[in-house]
């Protein structure tokens, strides 16, 4: 689809006050970029993996007040593939209204972010002309207060902003923002759409603000994601991590503890009294009692993980999942602090799960198992803490 108006001639102004759930807003080539790293720390990001994940608008969305039945959104978009041929499959947009979904729309990115794990040193991002979204959001004229919901899957230029009715920026909301830190499971992979992540299942049941830095294959404990965190405004910060450091065979049992430990002093020097909710890993087989490396199997015609570690690495001082619950156990007690909450998150998926809800890869959830944690995360974790903290949601 080319971009132009359809019947949607009103016009939003652009600005970074139209973007919610992104850390920066930058110029691009004719438009704005919501990035959810700040310039100095995409400057830290080596691996190239990190790089195009990182650039991905997950949990990000366009915040509009408009009587508009149909909304328009021009947009440069690319879309994670293995090759430069590699078809693009179609990327979801969505709109909601507090917690009703009232529209929604597919669209094709008419760039590509190329990615092969066999050839990392060849990533790169082949930008495409912009293309148009049309969502039609019913409404009946009357004024509303609108999210759309980018992608999770894209890196995102957004052009234009357009409506059948007037628009323009929604004010700012009073709800709680939570910051939330994670791997590829809470990113979103293999959920059907950014409503079908879990982080943002559970935002939306709860009524709080999500900024999302969850970094597919990347939470790694990274100091400069920490110094982040430290300074973002929130008032609810959690921090999942685990699943990649074992799946990358990236840590031994005693590096891992004092990772989690300064990972947490640095997001303390900006927040001394936020609380805090510290997340082991869910349940993943392979590497529950062996350590990592994971790996896709070659020889199946679907995907499915692997590990090459064993239990015998694990005594040797490697990371299972089980040795890291103990170990996040061990530091958030350690540590004394009153506003800093752990959880266990075989509460959220565990054994019993996976035989009734498997893992459709070994390894990711699918939408079934992101809206069973995202419901958990809701009621386990986020309604407790905004009722013990005084948290006043919408």
């Amino acid at each position: 689809m080319t971009p132009g108006p359809r019947g949607a001639a009103h016009r939003c102004e652009l600005s970074s006050d139209v973007f919610r759930g992104a850390v920066s807003v930058e110029p691009g080539e004719g438009g704005l970029v919501p990035a959810r790293l700040p310039g100095w720390a995409r400057a830290r990001v080596d691996d190239p993996f990190m790089r195009m994940t990182s650039a991905q608008a997950a949990g990000v969305r366009l915040a509009v007040r408009t009587a508009a039945s149909v909304i328009e959104v021009d947009y440069r978009g690319a879309r994670m593939v293995a090759s430069e041929d590699a078809a693009i499959p179609p990327s979801r947009w969505e709109v909601t209204v507090g917690s009703e979904c009232v529209g929604g729309a597919d669209a094709v990115a008419t760039g590509r972010a190329v990615f092969a794990f066999d050839q990392p040193e060849r990533a790169r991002t082949l930008t495409g002309p912009a293309t148009t979204v049309r969502i039609d959001v019913g409404g009946g004229g009357v004024e509303r207060d609108l999210e759309v919901w980018v992608p999770y899957t894209d890196v995102v230029e957004v052009v234009a902003v357009r409506a059948d009715r007037p628009i323009r920026a929604a004010g700012p909301r009073a709800a709680p923002r939570w910051v939330h830190y994670g791997s590829s499971i809470s990113h979103g992979y293999t959920a059907d759409s950014t409503l079908g992540t879990w982080p943002v299942i559970a935002a939306r049941r709860v009524g709080v603000q999500l900024t999302s830095l969850a970094f597919s294959g990347s939470a790694m404990l990274d100091g400069f994601i920490a110094r982040v965190i430290r300074d973002l405004p929130a008032e609810v910060i959690s921090v999942k991590a685990g699943i990649n450091i074992v799946s990358a065979d990236a840590m031994r049992r005693r590096t891992f503890a004092p990772a989690l430990h300064a990972f947490l002093d640095t997001i303390r020097d900006g927040h001394p009294r936020t609380p805090i909710v510290v997340a082991s890993p869910i349940w993943c087989e392979p590497v529950e009692e062996r350590a990592g490396p994971t790996y896709e199997d070659p020889d199946l015609p679907y995907p499915w993980q692997r590990t090459r570690g064993t239990a015998e690495d694990v005594r040797q001082g490697k990371l299972s999942l089980r040795v890291v619950r103990e170990e996040t156990a061990r530091v958030v007690a350690a540590r004394g602090d009153d506003a800093l909450v752990a959880v266990d998150g075989l509460t959220l998926y565990s054994g019993r799960d996976a035989e009734r809800m498997p893992l459709p890869d070994n390894l990711h959830p699918g939408p079934d198992v992101h809206a069973l944690i995202g419901e958990r995360w809701s009621s386990q974790v986020l309604e407790p803490v905004l009722q013990e903290y005084a948290l006043h949601r919408e």
